[in-house]
C-alpha cells in the first residue's frame, strides 16, 4: 500500500510472472486488503511491468477475480478455427474500486491477457508503454538436446483483436515511467 501524490491510498500488486499460484496469491492480497481498515484503500493497482507472462490459465484466472460474472476474458482460437471462450464465474470478484494496470514493453503473453481482459471491458485503465505483443499459446517439447516451443492456438481479446506481433496500447502513456521506477513514482499526478 502507499499513498499517491494525490493522496488516495493504493493498494499495490506486483505481479513478476504467472504460476499455478498466481491467482491465489492475488485473492489472498485482495482479501489482506479488504480486512485491513487502517489502510483503507480508494484504488488498486497491478504492476505487471516485465512481467513476460507463464501458465496462460492463471492469466485468465487473474482477470477473473477483476470482472463480474459472464463477462468475456479471452478467446483460444486453434488451427481449425475452432474457439474456446473464457469467461469469468465472478466468484471472488474485486470490481468496485478503480483498478489501474502499469505495463511496458516487456509486458507479454499471459500479462497481456489479464490486460486485455480489463481494458477491453472497460474494467481498468491501462498505464505505462505499449506491451510486447504476444498473442500465441504455446507448448515446449522436449528434443534430446533442448527443446521446441510448438504453438498450439492464438488468443483473441474480448474485442476481438490478435495482439500478437501488435501489443496493447495504454489509455495513457506514461513516457516518464521506466522499468526501475516504483509505481508510486509512475503514478504521480495520475491517481
Amino acid at each position: 500500500v502507499f499513498t499517491s501524490s494525490k493522496g488516495t491510498n493504493v493498494g499495490l500488486l506486483k505481479i513478476s510472472s504467472f504460476s499455478q499460484e498466481t491467482p491465489n496469491q492475488v485473492r489472498t492480497s485482495l482479501q489482506e486488503f479488504k480486512n485491513n481498515e487502517q489502510t483503507n484503500i480508494a484504488a488498486l493497482v497491478l504492476d505487471l511491468r516485465g512481467n513476460a507472462g507463464g501458465y496462460m490459465p492463471a492469466g485468465v484466472d487473474v482477470a477473473k477475480l477483476f470482472l463480474p460474472p459472464k463477462t468475456r476474458i479471452i478467446s483460444e482460437v486453434d488451427r481449425t478455427q475452432r474457439a474456446t471462450i473464457y469467461v469469468s464465474d465472478g466468484v471472488g470478484s474485486e470490481t468496485t474500486l478503480p483498478l489501474y494496470l502499469l505495463v511496458d514493453e516487456r509486458t507479454a503473453s499471459a500479462s497481456e491477457i489479464v490486460t486485455a481482459a480489463l481494458q477491453d471491458n472497460g474494467r481498468a485503465t491501462i498505464l505505462g508503454s505499449k506491451t510486447f505483443g504476444k498473442g500465441r499459446i504455446q507448448n515446449v517439447q522436449p528434443l534430446s538436446e533442448g527443446g521446441i516451443a510448438v504453438t498450439r492456438a492464438k488468443y483473441i481479446t474480448p474485442k476481438g483483436n490478435d495482439i500478437h506481433g501488435v501489443g496493447i496500447t495504454p489509455n495513457l502513456a506514461l513516457e516518464s515511467c521506466k522499468s526501475m521506477d516504483s509505481a508510486a513514482v509512475c503514478l504521480t499526478n495520475v491517481i
